[in-house]
């Protein structure tokens, strides 16, 4: 692996805004930990957060509250032209 070329990889807090959770993990955004604020986590050290709007708990898909929009009724169509019958 070449030296220099790769961001810094390090701890960062991700704080969903929406869902008021908060995760530590390893990103490439502590590249830019001097522009973000930071926090104390459990462990007692402090780190970088990056607020975000949508994370797996609260995205509609990672939370079951998946709702499908079918206005016009084009999956029904669909099922009924191709649907096979039994024969």
């Amino acid at each position: 692996m070449k030296q220099g070329i790769h961001p810094t990889y390090d701890y960062v807090i991700f704080h969903d805004r929406s869902a008021g959770t908060m995760m530590l993990t390893r990103s490439t955004l502590a590249a830019k930990a001097d522009s973000l604020p930071r926090m104390r986590w459990e462990d007692g050290k402090e780190y970088p957060v990056v607020n975000v709007d949508v994370s797996s708990s609260s995205h509609p898909f990672y939370t079951g509250k998946n709702v499908v929009l079918d206005t016009a009724g084009q999956v029904q169509k669909f099922n009924r032209r191709y649907q096979r019958t039994s024969e």
